[in-house]
């Protein structure tokens, strides 16, 4: 670094270095002001390349892995209102086997038979209408018979595309396929040979598969959360600026600020000094 002897006045280089000082002062006080003001240690890439794109790359994971919760909260909706129908579905099918079991007393009458069939045919055809109206987002979630359409949807629970969770439900549940019989042909002749016991099984294991589901879904939703929060911290390592440390290194900036300052202005005046020679 150069020094002046202090003899040349037309060129001052001690105020042009303590003007220097200063802007490379100022400008570094005005990092530091800028990090306390966002309370981000990074505001741009060129405060640091390398953690500026290691940050964003964390903030897209996150984002990602956000979208995976809300997508894995979908997936337990669907889960949700199905369990909702089978459990309805279960509850007719409990209702049809006491009064298929009443059908059994031998001292009803024709009449009476007839009306419990006629009871039988309500409840089948309420078990129809609630395959029929049991869906999500306007997309039906049961199979009434063997040949329909089988609701089948992949859901991603992760940060990559290819963690997906496939939502199915293979269960047959129309009338026809759980009795044997349709929606208004049980007669006081068949009621004895609706296999409701076979029904009801078909039911709560497709309920059973749905707990399982659930309880997956949960274990990731909370593996998420778990991930999410990590990232963050990670994240905030990088990009979040140290208050504490910021205010220090602003007030050690302010004092130097100030020195420089009257350093620049005794450079300023120091030429006048060899004025007294031509007195």
């Amino acid at each position: 670094m150069a020094f002046s002897t202090g003899g040349r006045i037309n060129t001052n280089i001690s105020a042009q270095q303590a003007y220097s000082a200063l802007n490379a002062i100022s400008r570094e006080h005005g990092v530091h002001q800028l990090r306390l003001a966002t309370g981000k240690r990074i505001n741009s890439a060129s405060d640091d390349p390398s953690g500026y794109v290691i940050s964003k790359k964390m903030e897209a994971r996150m984002r990602a892995m956000t979208s995976a919760v809300d997508n894995v909260g979908d997936a337990q909706s669907v889960y949700g209102v199905a369990e909702g129908g089978y459990q309805t579905i279960a509850d007719i099918l409990v209702s049809i086997k006491e009064k298929q079991a009443r059908a059994a007393n031998g001292a009803m009458g024709v009449n009476e038979l007839d009306a419990i069939a006629s009871e039988i045919n309500s409840l089948a055809s309420e078990i129809d209408d609630i395959n029929l109206q049991t869906k999500f987002n306007g997309v039906a979630l049961f199979k009434q018979t063997t040949g329909s359409t089988l609701y089948s949807t992949n859901f991603q629970v992760g940060e990559s595309s290819t963690e997906k969770l496939l939502v199915d439900f293979t269960a047959v549940t129309g009338a026809t396929s759980l009795l044997t019989v349709a929606a208004g042909s049980v007669t006081s002749a068949n009621i004895s040979t609706l296999d409701v016991d076979a029904a009801l099984n078909t039911i709560n294991t497709a309920i059973g598969k749905i707990g399982a589901s659930v309880n997956r879904l949960t274990i990731k939703e909370a593996n998420l959360s778990t991930a999410i929060t990590n990232t963050e911290a990670a994240k905030s390592r990088i990009m979040d600026a140290d208050v504490a440390k910021e205010q220090i290194q602003v007030s050690k900036l302010q004092i130097l600020q100030q020195t420089s300052t009257a350093q620049l202005a005794q450079a300023n005046s120091a030429p006048q000094n060899f004025l007294a020679l031509f007195r």
